[in-house]
C-alpha cells in the first residue's frame, strides 16, 4: 500500500499527516501565547481512528481533532514540502542527496528519538512503535550498541542512520569532535572521541559495545598513514574489542557466551609438565644420513619467563615435533567450540598443528588431522578453525572435535619461506623458534562480531594501489587471526547514487568489475550484524554485470521487493567461511 507523508513547515508551528492509518503532531511548536502548552514538549505518533462510528467520547475526540486541525492548518506558512514516506526510510536514503536529509534531520531535533530504544529516563518523550517506521526494527537492536569507526566517512554517515533507524544504541569514533563533525551525525549519537593509531584510546570507545562496524580509511596515500590507519587501526581495535570481552567472561566467572576455553596456558616452569619433544623423518635414506647434521629440538621455561620450543632439522624428510594429551576441564568439550588460536612468537616460520582423534578407549581406532599456519617475526596471533583441519588419510571422515584427545606442533624444514621483513639477510630456514604464551579454544558463535569495510582494489590509483591492497589486506589478516567473529566487506569503486536499484554480485576471488553505491555497501554492514550467514565471511559485492567469458562463476541476487529485503542470506550462504 502506497501511504504518502506530507510536511508542511511554519516558524511557529510543524505538523504532520499521513493519509488513512497515521498522523504525527508536536504540541510544542503551537504559538508561544498559549499558555497551555508553553514548557511541553512531547513527540506523539497517534494511530487515527478509522472507524466511521462509534461512542460519543470518540466522536468527541474526532471533533476536538478535527477542529485543532482546522486551527493549525489556518496558520501554516505560505510553502508546503511533500515528502514521500522512502525520504524517510532509510532503505531509500540514496533516492535523495544525502543533504536534504541532514537538513531536515537538523530541524526536527525529536525525529531522531523515533529510532532509539526506549528508555526509562526518556521522560520527555513518547514514542508508540506502529506503522511503517517499525517495518525494518530488529529484534536483537533494542539491547546492542554498535561502534561506528569512520563515521564521518561516505559510508559510515550512512551506517548511522540505518542502524538509528532500526532501533540500535550507536556510537560515533571521530578524531576530534569540531563543529562541522558534529552537524554531520544525528543529535542522539554519542560521539567518542580517539585515534585508531592510539591503543590507549580505544579502551573507553569499546566499553558498553557489543558490535562494531569499520569504515575508516586512509585520507592520505602515504605509507605510514595507511598502515596506521588500515592495519594498525583494524588490529588496535580487535585486539581491545577482544580484551574487553575477556574481561565480561572473568567478572561472570568465564560463563560468557563469548568466553574462550583455556587449553594451555604456558606462566611458569610448571605449566610445562605433560609435554614431550619427539623426532621423526618422512622416509629413510640411508646414504644420505651420512651426510646430514641432524636435528634436535628442546621445549624450556627461560628466565625470561618465555616458553620456547626450538631447535633445527639438517635431515631429509626430518621433523620434530612438540605433543600433549589434552585435559579439559570437567564439563567442557572441543565440540562447543569452533577453532583454536595461539598467541606465539619467534623467528616466523610455519608450523604444522596435528589434532589426534578417537575414542579414549581404544587409541589404536585414532585418526590424525593437519592444518598448516604461518607465523610472523615477534608475537602475533594465529586463529585456526576445526573446519581447517584435513584428514591425514584422506578416506578418513572429517574431523569431530569431540574425540580430539592430542595436540601437536610439528616442525619441518620443508615449505618454509623466507620472513618478508628479512629478505636481504641470509637466513636458515631449517632452525626455528616458537615462544608459546597460550592456545585456547574460540567458543562458538552466530553472528558477526566486527564487520570491516576494506576494497577490492578497484578505481584505485595504479601508482598506489600495491600499497593500499598492502596494507588493507593486512588489517583483514589481523581480524581474522583476532578470534573475533567478522564480516570482510569488499565494495568496487564507491559511487553516489541511489541504493536497492540494481541487483548486486556477491563473489570471492577478486574477479567482480563494477562499482556500487554507498548506500548498498551501509546496507550490507547493518544487515551482516545478524546475518548467521555473514560470519566469518569475506566477499566481494558491486553491481550487477555481464562476466567475461570463462568467469561467469559468481553469485547474483537481486534486491527483492518483499518487506523483510532479506538479499544477504542467500547470497552469502553459498560463500566459503573463514577465508
Amino acid at each position: 500500500m502506497s501511504v504518502s507523508l506530507n510536511c508542511k513547515l511554519s516558524p511557529d508551528i510543524i505538523s504532520f499527516s499521513k493519509t488513512n492509518n497515521y498522523f504525527l503532531s508536536s504540541p510544542s511548536f503551537i504559538p508561544r501565547n498559549n499558555n497551555n502548552n508553553k514548557n511541553k514538549c512531547r513527540l506523539l505518533l497517534v494511530r487515527a481512528n478509522a472507524a466511521t462510528g462509534g461512542g460519543g467520547e470518540n466522536n468527541q475526540n474526532n471533533d476536538d481533532k478535527d477542529k485543532d486541525e482546522r486551527v493549525l492548518e489556518s496558520q501554516q506558512a505560505p510553502f508546503d514540502v511533500s515528502l514521500s514516506l522512502n525520504d524517510v526510510n532509510p532503505v531509500g536514503l540514496g533516492r535523495k542527496s544525502r543533504q536534504l536529509f541532514d537538513e531536515i534531520w537538523r530541524k526536527f531535533s525529536g525525529l531522531g528519538q523515533i529510532s532509539r530504544t526506549i528508555r526509562t529516563d526518556d521522560q520527555e518523550t513518547l514514542l508508540i512503535r506502529e506503522g511503517p517506521m517499525c517495518e525494518f526494527a530488529i529484534p536483537g537492536a533494542q539491547n546492542t550498541t554498535v561502534l561506528v569507526v569512520g563515521a564521518t566517512s561516505r559510508i559510515g554517515r550512512i551506517v548511522i542512520r540505518k542502524l538509528m533507524l532500526r532501533g540500535y544504541s550507536v556510537k560515533a569514533f571521530v578524531r576530534k569532535a569540531d563543529e562541522e563533525v558534529i552537524e554531520l551525525l544525528p543529535r542522539s549519537v554519542e560521539i567518542v572521541m580517539g585515534d585508531v593509531g592510539d591503543p590507549q584510546t580505544l579502551k573507553a570507545a569499546v566499553e558498553g559495545s557489543n558490535k562494531i562496524i569499520y569504515c575508516a580509511t586512509a585520507r592520505s596515500s602515504i605509507t605510514a598513514d595507511l598502515f596506521r590507519v588500515d592495519y594498525r587501526g583494524v588490529y588496535n581495535l580487535s585486539k581491545a574489542f577482544q580484551d574487553h570481552n575477556n574481561k565480561l567472561a572473568q567478572l561472570r566467572a568465564g560463563k560468557s557466551s563469548k568466553s574462550k576455553l583455556p587449553i594451555a596456558k604456558f606462566k611458569s616452569a610448571s605449566s610445562l609438565d605433560g609435554w614431550f619433544v619427539r623426532q621423526g623423518t618422512y622416509f629413510q635414506d640411508v646414504v644420505a644420513t651420512k651426510y646430514d647434521g641432524g636435528m634436535d629440538a628442546k621445549f624450556e621455561f627461560t628466565d625470561n619467563g618465555d616458553a620456547v620450543f626450538s631447535g633445527y632439522v639438517f635431515n631429509r624428510g626430518g621433523y620434530v615435533e612438540l605433543s600433549k594429551k589434552l585435559s579439559l576441564p570437567l564439563g567442557s568439550t572441543l565440540d562447543r567450540y569452533e577453532g583454536l588460536v595461539l598467541s606465539v612468537g619467534g623467528n616466523g616460520r610455519s608450523y604444522v598443528l596435528i589434532l589426534e582423534a578417537g575414542p579414549s578407549g581404544d587409541l589404536s581406532q585414532s585418526k590424525l588431522y593437519f592444518a598448516r599456519i604461518s607465523t610472523k617475526v615477534g608475537f602475533c596471533r594465529v586463529r585456526v578453525p576445526f573446519s581447517s583441519f584435513r584428514p591425514v588419510k584422506p578416506d578418513d571422515p572429517v574431523l569431530d572435535p569431540f574425540l580430539v584427545h592430542t595436540f601437536t606442533i610439528r616442525f619441518e624444514p620443508r615449505r618454509q619461506r623466507p620472513v618478508e621483513v628479512n629478505t636481504t639477510m641470509n637466513q636458515d630456514l631449517r632452525s626455528f623458534k616458537l615462544i608459546l604464551e597460550y592456545i585456547k579454544a574460540l567458543p562458538t558463535g552466530q553472528e558477526t562480531d566486527f564487520v570491516l569495510v576494506s576494497c577490492s582494489g578497484l578505481g584505485i590509483e595504479p601508482s598506489r594501489r600495491e600499497q593500499v591492497l598492502k596494507a588493507k589486506r593486512a588489517g583483514e589478516d589481523s581480524l581474522r587471526r583476532s578470534g573475533l567473529g567478522y564480516t570482510i566487506v569488499r565494495p568496487g569503486p564507491l559511487e553516489e547514487e541511489p541504493g536497492g536499484q540494481r541487483a548486486l554480485v556477491f563473489d570471492q576471488g577478486n574477479r567482480i568489475s563494477q562499482g556500487i553505491s554507498c548506500a548498498d555497501v551501509a546496507d550490507i554492514c547493518v544487515k551482516s550484524l545478524h546475518d548467521k550467514t555473514a560470519r566469518n565471511k569475506s566477499f566481494d559485492v558491486c553491481y550487477e554485470y555481464v562476466a567475461e567469458e570463462g568467469r561467469e562463476l559468481y553469485e547474483l541476487v537481486a534486491h527483492l521487493p518483499d518487506k523483510a529485503n532479506n538479499y544477504l542470506t542467500p547470497a552469502l550462504s553459498v560463500l566459503e567461511k573463514n577465508t
